[in-house]
């Protein structure tokens, strides 16, 4: 396995994969970046968007994640994300409804509630994967 670059994606809820794998693409807040095995090492911080693991050329999984970090090592890629989901096991009905009772919870709030700014950046993320569901 020295042709295969080991990755780990991990969120506070829950390691969504671990294993070895041709390419990982991922949304750094500099820009999107690519590593594969044997990649010089950095950290880079990420920004909202998809990691996208290739095998060959196809892409396998698609997940969609809120911010974190990546941690390029001789071992590998490491992602820990404030939140990510797997696309494959998300439907737009899904987060449509989250949305809304984002939406609703904001809407009960008063207009100097400190919880306003997570709810706001919460739904800034639910659109995001939503967005990514469509493409």
């Amino acid at each position: 396995m020295a042709d295969k670059l080991h990755f780990s994606l991990v969120s506070p809820a829950r390691e969504l994969f671990s294993g070895a794998v041709d390419h990982v693409i991922a949304p750094g807040t500099e820009g999107e970046f690519g590593v594969l095995v044997n990649h010089a090492p950095f950290m880079t911080t990420l920004k909202n968007g998809v990691v996208r693991v290739l095998e060959g050329d196809t892409v396998k999984m698609r997940i969609y994640v809120r911010g974190g970090f990546a941690d390029v090592t001789p071992a590998g890629l490491t992602i820990l994300a404030e939140e990510a989901r797997n696309l494959e096991n998300v439907t737009a009905a899904d987060v449509d409804g989250e949305i809304e009772a984002v939406r609703m919870k904001l809407l009960a709030l008063d207009a100097g509630d400190t919880k306003r700014v997570a709810l706001e950046l919460q739904i800034t993320y639910l659109e995001g994967l939503r967005a990514a569901l469509a493409s």
